[in-house]
């Protein structure tokens, strides 16, 4: 059965982040939508490279996702954390009990921004670890807490997005899609 996924970008996301999260999720079968939380759909990533979403994220409002996944990146992630139809959207997703997950700044900037990492053990950038306040910092690469699933930066992207397939598959999934792609350990 394919799962439903938001990816949603913005103007200073970090790109290689985000194309790992995209194409992961997608070799596994996932219906992928990558969503614009800016006026255009044509970003500038963090390093310069031109991203085009499929929508805007005002059309995915009121829509239920399996997951929500948050490339990180600055200013990207502040240009997330500031959009409230995206905000609704994680709150919803975190009490439905469905998955979400950041990666690199997204956790602090945004997640934890909003009260969504509360009473969760969570990893970010080592840029931003000084500032997680609930969360005890684990210097994994990948954290799974429940249905919250974070990853520290643009070297581990394809592990936290295979975490994020055998979260929304099974660990045979993820298996399976990682020797694919020849990721380290799988």
């Amino acid at each position: 059965m394919s799962k439903k996924v938001l990816v949603p970008i913005a103007n200073g996301t970090e790109e290689i982040e985000a194309v790992c999260i995209i194409d992961t999720l997608r070799r596994a079968g996932a219906e992928v939508t990558v969503a614009s939380v800016e006026a255009t759909l044509q970003m500038t990533a963090s390093r310069g490279t031109k991203l085009i979403a499929d929508t805007s994220i005002v059309d995915c409002a009121g829509t239920v996702y399996d997951c929500i996944a948050l490339p990180g990146g600055m200013p990207g992630a502040e240009h997330l954390r500031d959009c409230e139809i995206l905000t609704v959207l994680l709150h919803d997703q975190r009490k439905a009990g469905r998955l979400y997950g950041a990666i690199c700044a997204a956790p602090v900037v945004v997640l934890q921004h909003h009260g969504l990492l509360a009473g969760r053990v969570a990893t970010c950038h080592p840029a931003f670890a000084s500032q997680l306040e609930n969360p005890v910092y684990i210097e994994k690469r990948v954290v799974v807490d429940g249905n919250c699933i974070t990853s520290r930066g643009p070297g581990t992207a394809i592990e936290f997005a295979l975490a994020l397939v055998e979260a929304l598959y099974d660990a045979e999934k993820g298996h399976e899609i990682g020797k694919q792609m020849l990721a380290a350990g799988w």
